[in-house]
């Protein structure tokens, strides 16, 4: 397994996470994906989860658009 993890939703990077413990923290790259910065997910896809979810609140739409395409395994 690696220690860190490019986390993208679409084609746009949403941040990184990397290995803090027992888990991995988020640093955010984007505005969208601020309010996810420093928060520890177990897993890398807990974290690509929650950035999913963030782009579909966050009210973007070109964020909206692509997680949607990337939740239905469309890229």
């Amino acid at each position: 397994m690696f220690n860190s993890y490019i986390i993208e939703v679409g084609s746009e990077p949403a941040g990184i996470i990397v290995r803090d413990g027992r888990g991995f923290r988020f640093f955010a790259s984007a505005k969208p994906f601020y309010e996810l910065e420093g928060r520890l997910f177990g897993t890398p896809r807990d974290a690509q989860t929650a950035a999913l979810r963030r782009a579909e609140s966050c009210g973007e739409k070109s964020h909206r658009k692509a997680a949607s395409a990337q939740a239905d395994g469309r890229r």
